[in-house]
């Protein structure tokens, strides 16, 4: 089946960026990436009990790797016993940098958003060895069966499931996840259906979703806290434009600049449809597919001060 792109998404993304390479990358099948979860498994041990599987390491995370079967002959690496039994995460390799950024640690207490599966809650969980507290929230009540379902597997322990507009939640906390609900523009590659519903007035609806959740999260977060906002969408609306926001309303929203080591990053987009950005965007990640063979992300790390 010819997989076709609208004209206008063509004309959008042609403003912003290689759409050639965009277009060639995302008719390609992603990589099936795992993490080690290290609250059941080590890398050394992983890779004894997979000897009959390749296990080539993802550049920026050490506990990270892509799959794949040394003969060829298997490709369903979710059947595998280690993954029923949470010895690894079936995790798409740009989805685990907005766990790193935030770097939540030992007894903190961290609030995940929306966190339905629980790829991003699980890795926050071991990389805070099962201590501290976090709340995972979401919205829907279908989206708490796979996530409690994933942090049992996982053996996940110090986390608590609830459910609420993440718009409406309170408390405070020293660090909060907010992978927010997007469009999807950087996932194509995972899910073709986005290309086929895709409409700038869908964008525009969400990015006001988007701008509740990051307000009423950067509320809810302490002073010196720190939080990550991050999407798999590649439209400035939802991205540059939303931190901005937070910008434009709280001086005491501050953004801290990200580098990973071994990531290959883009520009930010600080002027979009005669709406210019602040300068202080620059310190974003914006990551397309072509630029690590990965999904599109958007992730910035907000301190509040």
């Amino acid at each position: 089946m010819e997989i076709k792109f609208k004209k206008d998404f063509v004309e959008r993304y042609s403003n912003l960026t290689n759409f050639k390479e965009f277009k060639e990358i995302s008719l390609k099948p992603l990589a099936r990436t795992i993490r080690v979860n290290t609250l059941k498994s080590n890398v050394k041990e992983l890779k004894e009990r997979l000897n009959d599987w390749d296990l080539k390491p993802i550049k920026f995370y050490d506990k990270a790797f892509e799959i794949e079967h040394k003969k060829k002959e298997r490709r369903d690496v979710g059947n595998l016993k280690e993954h029923f039994l949470g010895h690894f995460y079936l995790q798409e390799s740009a989805s685990l940098l907005p766990p790193l950024i935030l770097n939540p640690k030992k007894n903190e207490i961290v609030l995940d958003v929306a966190a339905s599966p629980g790829s991003k809650t699980t890795q926050m969980a071991a990389m805070m060895e099962n201590t501290g507290i976090i709340v995972a929230n979401d919205v829907k009540p279908v989206r708490l069966k796979p996530l409690s379902i994933n942090l049992q597997r996982c053996g996940v322990v110090n986390t608590v499931m609830t459910l609420q507009y993440g718009q409406r939640m309170r408390g405070k906390f020293e660090k909060i996840l907010l992978d927010a609900p997007c469009s999807g523009t950087g996932a194509i590659r995972k899910s073709i259906k986005t290309l086929q519903i895709y409409n700038k007035g869908m964008i525009k609806k969400l990015s006001y979703t988007q701008r509740d959740l990051l307000f009423n999260s950067f509320k809810i977060l302490e002073k010196n806290g720190e939080m990550v906002y991050s999407t798999c969408s590649l439209e400035p609306e939802e991205n540059e434009g939303v931190v901005n926001s937070l910008l434009e309303k709280n001086e005491n929203a501050k953004l801290e600049k990200i580098n990973v080591k071994g990531l290959k990053t883009s520009d930010v987009v600080l002027d979009f449809e005669g709406k210019s950005y602040n300068d202080e965007i620059k310190k974003c990640l914006r990551i397309w597919p072509q630029d690590n063979d990965t999904e599109g992300f958007f992730v910035a790390k907000i301190k509040k001060v």
